[in-house]
């Protein structure tokens, strides 16, 4: 265990813990939602990750991203491996550089226990969701969290017991209604912590 398990002991029992790092998450891009809902979820302990994407970053990307300027123009998965590491040195992370389609999301995820649908396009959202929400994975999923304001319409739905779909719905990007950094976190915020809920179970009151 290294320094920075043993300072999550904090806050998480010895079997929390090990109950954490005993789940494989896969994630479905490597952009706004899945750079930072991989970052949280290895604050939060865990360890066993991989990482769907075929994208190089952009500077337009710095804005929501979890990565920095020195990696502009770098492919984004190996990047937020290398970034994640930055939080625990220890993270066990599959790369896979590839475009999500019909003839390969058979075998992406096969070995994890949770699947991220973080991608941007709604076809690829709606092609990842019909595969997986029969899988017996946890899904979580996201739509509508573009904008700023109202950052309370952003909201967790619970569509059958291992199916959530995070956002407003509604609120696509667009020329008028670009992603920025507070709403596109939240939403990865609240898809983070329906992963963490479904592991360890409801906080018990008085909990902080």
């Amino acid at each position: 265990m290294n320094t920075f398990e043993q300072g999550l002991l904090r806050y998480f029992t010895a079997n929390m813990l090990a109950k954490i790092q005993s789940v494989k998450i896969g994630i479905a891009g490597a952009g706004g939602l899945g750079s930072n809902c991989a970052q949280l979820l290895v604050r939060s302990g865990f360890k066993k990750f991989k990482i769907v994407d075929f994208d190089c970053i952009d500077y337009s990307n710095l804005n929501r991203q979890f990565y920095f300027l020195h990696q502009v123009a770098k492919p984004k998965a190996p990047m937020l491996r290398e970034n994640l590491r930055q939080i625990n040195p220890d993270v066990e992370i599959d790369i896979v550089q590839t475009k999500i389609d019909e003839n390969n999301i058979n075998g992406l995820f096969g070995d994890c226990d949770v699947v991220v649908e973080a991608v941007d396009r709604a076809e690829f959202k709606k092609m990842i969701v019909e595969h997986y929400i029969a899988s017996g994975k946890l899904l979580v999923a996201a739509s509508g969290l573009a904008g700023w304001g109202d950052s309370d319409r952003i909201r967790v739905h619970k569509i059958k017991d291992n199916f959530y779909l995070v956002g407003d719905l509604t609120t696509a990007s667009g020329p008028d209604c670009p992603p920025v950094a507070p709403c596109v976190n939240i939403a990865a915020a609240k898809q983070a912590d329906v992963i963490l809920n479904w592991v360890l179970g409801p906080i018990k009151k008085g909990g902080n």
